[in-house]
């Protein structure tokens, strides 16, 4: 794992709640015992920014890639990308694993696009943490007055995220066109705030 992450540690963040995990038959044979796989199903991910995808309820497995989209209209796709599992949902975009490399991808639902994402899924998990705790915590001050300041910091936060992340994982912050670069821009922007979070309400009142 390219990244430390514990059940504990995002318990203690998020609740246990927050977290979702993934029986091992959810995914198929070939992935259900290689590592990303194994912490999907021992230490989960935290909602929120991150859709986490649901097993079908009638046979209890997660949807294949082939089963969501036609894999011929992406140029970049690799030759068995039809059969890796769908394990979330982010902006726009559904996250397949790999197996074999323990790769996250990004499968464009609206385009013909396919980008490596994150190189396993502790980087996954670990993206998905520390944006969603500046969500969470992040606390504007109110005072129209400080309002440049305040983005300033807020944008200073999000960059930290990215050099942070990049120095072990360049795959999310790639360039700006990653999902997680879009996630990072409307962040700074003073999106994503949800209703009852410290930055919601000094935002929207």
């Amino acid at each position: 794992m390219l990244f430390d992450v514990a059940r504990g540690g995002l318990a203690d963040i998020f609740g246990e709640g927050r977290l979702t995990t993934l029986h091992a038959t959810a995914f198929p044979p070939s992935a259900a015992e290689t590592e990303g796989a194994r912490l999907l199903q021992t230490v989960g991910v935290p909602t929120g920014v991150l859709w986490p995808r649901e097993p079908d309820e009638d046979t209890g497995r997660l949807p294949l890639v082939q089963e969501l989209l036609d894999t011929e209209d992406f140029e970049d796709a690799a030759q068995d990308a039809g059969g890796w599992p769908v394990i979330g949902w982010l902006l726009n975009a559904h996250l397949a694993l790999d197996p074999a490399s323990g790769k996250v991808h990004a499968f464009d639902a609206d385009g013909e696009h396919v980008q490596e994402l994150h190189t396993d899924i502790s980087s996954l998990v670990q993206v998905t943490l520390l944006f969603q705790r500046l969500l969470e915590e992040f606390t504007f001050s109110g005072n129209d007055g400080d309002e440049e300041g305040d983005f300033e910091r807020l944008e200073r936060e999000v960059e930290r995220i990215r050099q942070e992340t990049s120095s072990i994982d360049p795959l999310p912050f790639q360039d700006n066109e990653t999902v997680w670069s879009v996630v990072g821009e409307e962040i700074a922007a003073g999106q994503r705030f949800k209703g009852d979070s410290p930055g919601a309400r000094s935002l929207y009142g």
